[in-house]
């Protein structure tokens, strides 16, 4: 199955994603003199926090692990999903903030940013630091906050779309509309 951009358009109208313009100017968030480096709201540089283009590499890395392999098109589909969630808000600033804090993990303990791992080391990596049976909670520790900011992120955008709801059964997710027709018919 092929996720596209429209599906990720639908999945952010589904959680309710205000992103309208960031869909349609695509925001850097970079200050071009941080060296690379993500800036807080005065221009100063924030070591913890990655640039925009790592975090949509490591986000688009995660999903890779974390979807059903027969589901195609997964960077293009949660670059555009991040287009409307890495909008300057805190809850952007807790994603950045956690997949900063895996790649750090991913980088003492396998050598390279989540980006760079193979695929079976970046799914032993999200089990060594625990975020596969976390409870999530954004305050939390690592586990819990990667859980919350990286795995559950990517699972709702999945999930809310109109193709990923497909996948496991719910032909009219919310956000999506199917109109009566869908209820009169079975699932596919």
């Amino acid at each position: 199955m092929e996720l596209t951009r429209r599906d990720a358009t639908a999945a952010l109208a589904a959680v309710g994603a205000t992103g309208g313009v960031a869909l349609a100017v695509r925001r850097t968030g970079d200050d071009p003199d941080s060296g690379g480096r993500a800036t807080d709201g005065n221009g100063r540089g924030n070591e913890a926090l990655p640039d925009e283009a790592s975090v949509r590499a490591s986000m688009a890395a995660v999903a890779t692990v974390l979807y059903p392999s027969e589901v195609d098109g997964v960077e293009a589909f949660v670059d555009r999903f991040l287009d409307g969630r890495l909008d300057g808000s805190t809850h952007a600033e807790g994603v950045r903030t956690a997949v900063g804090e895996l790649d750090d993990a991913a980088r003492s303990w396998r050598g390279a940013p989540v980006a760079e791992l193979p695929e079976s080391d970046r799914d032993r990596l999200l089990r060594e630091v625990g975020a596969d049976t976390a409870e999530e909670d954004p305050d939390g520790t690592l586990a819990e906050r990667a859980r919350y900011y990286v795995v559950n992120e990517l699972l709702l955008a999945l999930y809310a779309s109109p193709t990923g709801g497909e996948l496991v059964g719910l032909e009219n997710p919310q956000g999506h509309p199917g109109g009566t027709e869908s209820y009169r018919r079975g699932p596919r």
